[in-house]
């Protein structure tokens, strides 16, 4: 499998993918190694995985370089998420005791009675390119800390950075066989599908996540999916400070160039500031640097993929024939890489691509309302539920919104982020099941139930 650099069109390595006699062979190692790392305790796990955040922080240039090489996020990005990973790892080990240690409920007349949070077993975590530090320590870390071992499959566009997280989870102190990367494409993922593993935690799109949902749902094991979206935020009549608003939500809506589950897609505006908040947010987009994501002061580098310049091309072009102005960007940019102009369109609407479908780019639409009502149906007027977001003055309004959109999470004056403390988690299009949080670390178990008389 050759890794390619999306910024230059490079090979920049080669990974021998593997087969199915040695992901067979990595499976039964992992089942060999696990029940003794299962009983090794909390406290000591969660040591190793303190171990393993520090030597990410000493070696954080280096990580970043690989990242950005072959997934092209400018390299300060890079830096953020792996120091954001780092963050979201320390909640995550700070309260692994709290949640994964036994609970005795009552006592009482003799009897006592208690649930054991057991380790699942052996779990195959496929995972994200966009991400792979924030989308993988969401699930390999906690299912490291509740005992379990995991066959971790980066995507293929992120190959060089899961081997790289490999490598520092072994120097800090996770047995070998406890952990094992499968290296490459579509046909890798396929086989992991027809092995016997004990849960099975996927990153990416609707259309795999659901075919992965249906072809392991025979084998009655955990399944969560974390997939795509189309997160709106509307912008309320009463916002005070109209540019930082759109400076804020533009960030959203671009940052690592739009691929993101949780960016910024479909922005609904109040008439009344409609007007000056599309100025604001289109000389914000304007004042961005462009450029090779090693350059200093570059927001938008290029894309990963090949093929994803012609898509968001083709989503341009149906807005535009279909009525929409575009106030800037809308083409692929002519040079070496995957590069695609951060692109604004206006006058848009529900019979739009880019206002129903996915983008994952840096592409958005923006829409005028007329009233909190009108957002709301359109907000609601999708497939997908992660996120959503209201921006305003009144905090009550905007909870009174926001109870009314089916989304695992909302937002007042914020919008793309994520906190290892809450929950994360879709609905429809956007997947079902729950990383982070308590929620997230007892996701990787079976609790059982202890009747204990004397």
């Amino acid at each position: 499998m050759k890794i390619i650099n999306p910024a230059t069109e490079e090979q920049i390595g080669e990974i021998k993918e593997d087969s199915r006699e040695s992901l067979t062979r990595k499976l039964e190692l992992l089942r060999s190694a696990q029940p003794a790392w299962q009983k090794v305790p909390v406290l000591e796990r969660a040591r190793v995985m303190t171990r393993f955040a520090e030597l990410l922080k000493e070696n954080i240039e280096q990580l970043a370089g690989v990242l950005t090489s072959e997934m092209g996020k400018p390299l300060q990005q890079s830096r953020n998420e792996v120091n954001g990973a780092i963050t979201r790892m320390k909640w995550l080990t700070d309260h692994a005791h709290q949640y994964l240690s036994d609970e005795i409920m009552n006592t009482g007349q003799g009897m006592e009675e208690r649930i054991v949070y057991e380790s699942l077993g052996v779990i195959c975590n496929i995972s994200a390119w966009n991400y792979p530090y924030l989308v993988g320590v969401n699930v390999f870390v906690p299912a490291l800390l509740a005992g379990n071992a995991v066959m971790y499959k980066p995507s293929e566009y992120t190959t060089l950075t899961g081997l790289q997280i490999e490598k520092f989870l072994k120097l800090a102190g996770i047995p070998e066989n406890v952990f094992q990367v499968a290296a490459g494409a579509k046909e890798v993922g396929q086989l992991l599908l027809d092995l016997p593993f004990d849960g099975y935690f996927f990153t990416g799109s609707y259309k795999t996540g659901k075919y992965i949902y249906e072809k392991v749902a025979p084998k009655m094991v955990p399944c969560q999916c974390e997939l795509g979206g189309k997160d709106p935020v509307y912008i309320t009549d009463d916002i005070s400070d109209i540019k930082s608003v759109a400076a804020a939500t533009a960030d959203g809506a671009f940052y690592n160039n739009g691929q993101s589950c949780c960016s910024v897609e479909r922005i609904y505006v109040h008439e009344s500031v409609y007007d000056e908040y599309s100025r604001e947010f289109v000389k914000e987009v304007k004042s961005w640097k462009i450029g090779a994501p090693g350059e200093d002061g570059v927001y938008i580098g290029p894309l990963s993929r090949k093929e994803q310049p012609a898509f968001l091309e083709k989503q341009v072009t149906d807005a535009v024939k279909k009525g929409a102005t575009l106030l800037t960007g809308g083409n692929i940019i002519s040079r070496k890489g995957y590069y695609f102009e951060p692109t604004v369109l206006t006058g848009v609407n529900h019979n739009m691509e880019v206002m129903k479908e996915e983008t994952f780019g840096p592409v958005v639409g923006i829409m005028k309302v007329k009233n909190d009502a009108e957002a709301i149906q359109l907000m609601q007027d999708s497939e997908y539920g992660l996120t959503a977001s209201v921006y305003g003055a009144d905090q009550s309004r905007a909870e009174k919104i926001l109870q009314q959109i089916n989304a695992g999470t909302g937002y007042w004056n914020c919008c793309d982020r994520v906190s290892a403390a809450l929950p994360w988690s879709g609905r429809m299009h956007s997947g079902f099941g729950t990383t982070l949080s308590h929620a997230g670390l007892r996701a990787f178990t079976k609790p059982k139930s202890y009747y204990l008389k004397s």
